[in-house]
């Protein structure tokens, strides 16, 4: 291996640095050179990325519950678009969030469901600065391994930017419009606009170098790419074959996700998605998510970051689905009782956010890292939401999938019906154990759910 070559190598031009893949030809030292440890990688040395996809307003029970336990279970409608996967993930029934229900706060289901969400933890009912929730399971995580990466966690939204305000029946907007939680009484603010997270991920030096970067770039329609492509084909001849198969495939991913970000901001602004969405987010919410998700895997892919939180859109959301038949808003819909027209609908939005989900496990699939295996195999990514039956905004019973195989420690193809309601931060408490950090508690934790392993 050339000395020169270093597995945090950063192809550079002007104002501008494009992060790597971890290559073959970077394997010897890999970890064990920069002290790293269980903390941080896999068994076979690669990072372990942990990611959180947050599904608002519940779903259509009766076409979610799988029949059948163990190997042998069946999905079911709803589970229909990521079924080629099922190999890849693990199905938990019976998880709960005691802290979303209302025992003496009153309304405010919604809210308390995006809140508890990855806390645990149930919030102050105040619509005032004076915000109380619980540090997140994402950030627990990033506290511990997010030296080791050039951004601690990455935070992603498809809705606007709420920080104040009142959202759900005397609550703040800031428990509904953020997953993330660095402190009790301080969100990590998503990003919304693609873009931003993509100059985010691939801009280097100071704040002022990205700015001059990305003015250059739109004055020029000229892409990164072009300002490294030199050093690209220096390092191209230093690599082997495999791994210049590799770097082209990149490369060629990175270009095809600006050109798409580009085209999005030529449309300009939506008609209106029912959320703010400022300069640069497609007008297609497909896309919009789509393209996040494509931030979150090169993010992955360059070990920029080994954790992320994705809200695709905040519990309570009113969003309408026009372009699938639904031009109902969702928590209009949710609110069924039992109406089976309504339940239709809710099913058809209940698919569309499933075929986004198994658009992500595609993408993580594709990848392969330098071990020969997938990102999605070096990866515990936790889907779901926070409640189950909307209409009677009930908090247990959550639909949450396990995927990936957690680089090996994590036994998916299954199904586990726990038998009765366990607080679902006994499986953040797994989650966090594999990633080599060692908490006794979390949130409202009653031990370990031990069913992964």
């Amino acid at each position: 291996m050339n000395p020169s070559i270093d597995r945090r190598t950063l192809l550079r031009g002007i104002g501008a640095g494009i992060s790597l893949p971890v290559f073959e030809s970077f394997l010897p030292g890999v970890a064990r050179a920069e002290g790293a440890s269980a903390a941080a990688t896999t068994a076979s040395g690669m990072p372990l990325r942990t990611a959180f996809l947050y599904k608002p307003n519940g779903v259509n029970v009766e076409k979610w519950k799988p029949t059948g336990t163990g190997k042998d279970y069946q999905l079911n409608a709803t589970h229909e678009p990521y079924a080629q996967f099922k190999d890849d993930f693990h199905l938990i029934s019976h998880l709960e969030h005691e802290n979303g229900t209302a025992g003496p706060d009153g309304g405010g289901d919604h809210a308390r469901a995006n809140a508890s969400f990855l806390t645990g933890v149930r919030p102050r009912k105040t619509a005032g600065a004076d915000i109380k929730l619980g540090v997140s399971v994402d950030q627990v995580i990033a506290n511990h391994i997010g030296d080791k990466t050039r951004f601690s966690s990455l935070e992603l939204s498809c809705d606007g930017v709420r920080k104040s305000g009142v959202c759900d029946s005397g609550y703040s907007c800031a428990y509904q419009f953020n997953l993330s939680w660095r402190s009790d009484t301080t969100p990590m603010t998503p990003e919304s606009n693609p873009r931003h997270v993509f100059e985010r991920l691939f801009g280097a030096g100071s704040k002022e170098d990205r700015k001059k970067s990305f003015a250059l770039r739109n004055e020029s329609q000229r892409s990164i790419l072009d300002f490294v492509l030199e050093d690209a084909k220096q390092l191209n001849k230093q690599l082997g074959r495999n791994d210049q198969l590799k770097l082209d495939e990149y490369m060629t991913g990175v270009r095809e996700i600006e050109r798409r970000i580009h085209k999005a901001e030529k449309f300009g602004l939506p008609d209106d998605p029912g959320v703010p969405a400022p300069d640069g987010v497609p007008g297609s919410y497909e896309e919009h998510m789509r393209l996040m998700m494509d931030m979150m895997v090169l993010a992955f892919e360059t070990d920029s970051t080994r954790v992320a939180t994705f809200l695709m859109a905040h519990d309570g959301s009113n969003r309408s689905f026009k372009e699938i038949g639904v031009p109902d808003g969702h928590h209009t819909i949710s609110h069924h009782r039992q109406n089976p027209e309504s339940l239709e609908k809710l099913a058809k939005i209940d698919l569309f956010y499933s075929r986004q989900f198994a658009y992500f496990l595609k993408q993580l699939k594709a990848k392969k890292d330098a071990d020969g295996k997938s990102l999605l195999y070096n990866s515990q990514i936790v889907f779901g939401g926070g409640l189950s039956d909307p209409d009677r905004h009930r908090h247990n019973e959550l639909p949450i999938i396990v995927a990936g195989q957690g680089g090996g420690t994590i036994k998916t193809g299954l199904h586990t019906d726990l038998g009765q309601d366990t607080p679902m931060s006994n499986l953040f408490l797994d989650l966090i154990d594999r990633t080599g950090v060692k908490e006794e508690r979390f949130g409202d934790s009653t031990g370990r759910l031990g069913i992964l392993s």
